[in-house]
């Protein structure tokens, strides 16, 4: 597989992703469900928003592996949440995610959003990944 960022500007790098990431010659591709914090027995979790971002992308993570891929070879990651200002403001924990996709060299175009609610009540953040080899 080849993979190639296209990034025009320069901006987005502080976020963590690319504006736009071109595949050639790929085998495979994962399509990842949006994962949540949600344990192996199905328990979603009560934390913060920083704990539930380290759970969510270590759910991620263990998907991705699973099926026989590496983290790097994530192209494109979309991230829900319910409030953005936990995410990202003052006292936020958007640094989670980008240590993540610094740790695991992920090159991924990336999509935010916010949301009204997730699939379980106190849920803050879930987050979708394709991976590509």
């Amino acid at each position: 597989m080849e993979k190639r960022a296209i990034n025009p500007w320069q901006w987005q790098a502080q976020s963590a992703y690319q504006q736009a990431v071109e595949v050639k010659q790929a085998s495979a591709t994962l399509y990842c469900a949006g994962q949540a914090a949600i344990d192996a027995q199905g328990n979603p979790s009560t934390g913060d928003m920083r704990a539930q971002l380290h759970q969510v992308l270590g759910n991620v993570e263990q998907v991705v592996t699973e099926a026989g891929y590496q983290c790097r070879d994530i192209v494109h990651l979309r991230l829900y949440t319910t409030d953005t200002a936990a995410l990202f403001g003052e006292g936020g924990c958007f640094e989670v995610f980008t240590d993540w996709v610094a740790r695991h060299e992920i090159q991924a175009a990336a999509t935010m959003v916010e949301v009204a609610f997730l699939a379980f009540e106190g849920l803050k953040v879930e987050v979708e990944a394709t991976a590509v080899r």
